[in-house]
């Protein structure tokens, strides 16, 4: 699964990696969440490349109502030819979701999950493989929506994850978006181990609420907290007795 990313490169660095005319019109976000709008790069009518925005969920055309997608965040590379939802769209709506790196969640000990920051080993920016749809409103508004294809883990994420991202190398953009081929099978396969890296981060990003740079800066792994152990001195430690009081000095002298 996929469910949160980031992607902070510089726009001019964005058109040069991505091939677009121009740079686009965004600014850095380290803390992507579903349902909410995204930078998605298509094929224009043109035939050339376009940076468009669109909302991560996908709701088919056919779909009565749009709060489907909340649930079409991820579509699993093995099964798209089987499903509708994704089918039309793979044959029609091929497109990237750049990105500089994506979050996933490492169990550990004590129930702790420590989130891990998944990229590229060259920390060059990446694209992620998704398809995209477009739905009307009963009014006829359009609304465009996206998922992210998932696929099996790599040999070195799946020490952590069962599922990952799949990832487009550069040299196969074109054949990716261009609808006219049919043939890219081979292209929604796990990325090559060797080619990504992952690190700690603070557990500040499992709240959207977060937004800032910080949140991609390497941290030290969240460890659980041993229960307390109290002093050898403290009360906790020593059993309180019951203890006789003496008697007062008036009482001593009658006996």
């Amino acid at each position: 699964m996929c469910g949160r990313y980031e992607l902070h490169s510089h726009p001019a660095a964005l058109a040069l990696a991505f091939g677009l005319d121009y740079p686009p019109e965004i600014r850095p976000r380290y803390n992507i969440a579903p349902m909410q709008d995204v930078p998605v790069i298509r094929m224009n009518q043109a035939g050339g490349r376009e940076l468009a925005q669109m909302r991560w969920g996908l709701v088919p055309r056919w779909a009565k109502d749009p709060s489907i997608g909340v649930k079409m965040i991820n579509a699993r590379a093995e099964t798209l030819t089987e499903k509708r939802a994704f089918r039309n769209a793979l044959q029609r709506h091929r497109c990237l979701l750049p990105a500089d790196g994506f979050y996933e969640w490492k169990p550990g000990n004590g129930g702790i999950k420590q989130p891990m920051h998944v990229g590229m080993a060259d920390s060059a920016p990446f694209a992620l493989a998704g398809l995209y749809d477009r739905w009307l409103t009963p009014e006829g508004d359009a609304l465009d929506t996206c998922t992210i294809i998932t696929i099996r883990a790599n040999t070195q994420l799946a020490v952590m994850l069962e599922r990952m991202p799949v990832i487009i190398a550069p040299g196969d953009y074109e054949r990716w978006l261009d609808v006219a081929t049919d043939d890219i099978g081979d292209l929604l396969e796990p990325f090559p181990a060797d080619a990504v890296t992952w690190y700690p981060v603070s557990t500040r990003v499992n709240s959207v609420r977060n937004e800032d740079p910080e949140l991609i800066d390497r941290a030290a792994e969240e460890k659980p907290t041993p229960p307390h152990e109290p002093e050898p001195d403290s009360p906790a430690e020593v059993p309180k007795t019951k203890r006789k009081k003496n008697p007062r000095p008036e009482q001593a002298r009658l006996f």
